[in-house]
């Protein structure tokens, strides 16, 4: 999604002259190539697929939308398994509409794991809860803080759910270094991922997220506290800037290379 300006192949010639050695993939370019002509053609130049974004939006309250989202979910375990990768990455959903409840909301994203876990596992897939920051809780996450995610997470077992730390969503959060830690000490850290905090945030916000080095967060000192307990997996950059996506897609994928080993190597 960094470079989401790019073809998947641009894509994956430009990870393979640049070093890198994997990418996380989102599911609609991947459905726009093709799931297996996809699969084929990272496989052939020798990338690891780190993650697959996104399953998850668990909190509709109607049987029909929650049987719907259930479906999907099974379908997006299915491609991350026949991508190779074993992390699924969950954006869990907002409030419904109409509704204040988030206990209740928060309580549904389990019931959906309960059942999802098992099918992910069986089909070696870990599936990763994300939180969001919170001004993303009424449309598109009520799980915030690293903390919540925990909470959903350890009643079940590691290698079904587990978390997304992401610098965006958590660096404000003083609670997050131990509950990184409480993560780690469980086996439970799926995936790490780096974006900046930059200001002013556009008037979307959701497409916020500054290239690292350009913004309020200290890369270094959070993978640090990612590796302090006990992580030694792929670091994805995960970027959503209008601005970026509107340059050149090769250039951006060099910088946030170059930028990679200036702020967080």
């Amino acid at each position: 999604m960094t470079v989401k300006q790019l073809s998947m192949p641009e894509l994956v010639s430009g990870c393979v002259e640049l070093g890198i050695p994997g990418v996380g993939l989102w599911r609609e370019p991947v459905a726009e190539f093709g799931l297996e002509a996809t699969a084929k053609l990272v496989r052939d130049a020798g990338l690891a697929v780190t993650t697959l974004c996104r399953g998850g939006f668990f909190t509709a309250i109607d049987p029909a939308e929650r049987a719907a989202a259930l479906a999907d979910n099974r379908k997006a375990i299915d491609e991350a398994a026949t991508l190779g990768t074993d992390t699924l990455v969950l954006v869990s959903g907002g409030l419904p509409q109409g509704s204040k409840d988030l206990h209740g909301a928060r309580e549904r994203i389990a019931d959906a794991l309960s059942e999802l876990g098992p099918y992910a596992a069986s089909n070696g897939v870990r599936l990763a809860i994300e939180p969001l920051h919170p001004m993303f809780a009424s449309d598109r996450c009520v799980v915030s803080t690293l903390s919540q995610a925990l909470d959903i997470a350890e009643r079940f077992p590691a290698d079904q759910v587990g978390v997304t730390v992401d610098t965006y969503h958590i660096w404000w959060d003083d609670t997050a270094p131990a509950a990184i830690a409480r993560a780690g000490a469980g086996g439970r850290i799926h995936t790490f991922q780096l974006a900046d905090w930059i200001i002013p945030l556009p008037q979307g916000v959701l497409t916020g997220r500054g290239q690292i080095g350009d913004g309020a967060i200290d890369m270094r000192e959070w993978k640090g506290y990612v590796e302090a307990a006990g992580y030694t997996g792929p670091i994805e950059v995960e970027l959503f800037n209008d601005e970026l996506w509107a340059g050149d897609g090769h250039a951006l994928l060099s910088q946030t290379a170059r930028r990679f080993v200036e702020h967080a190597a």
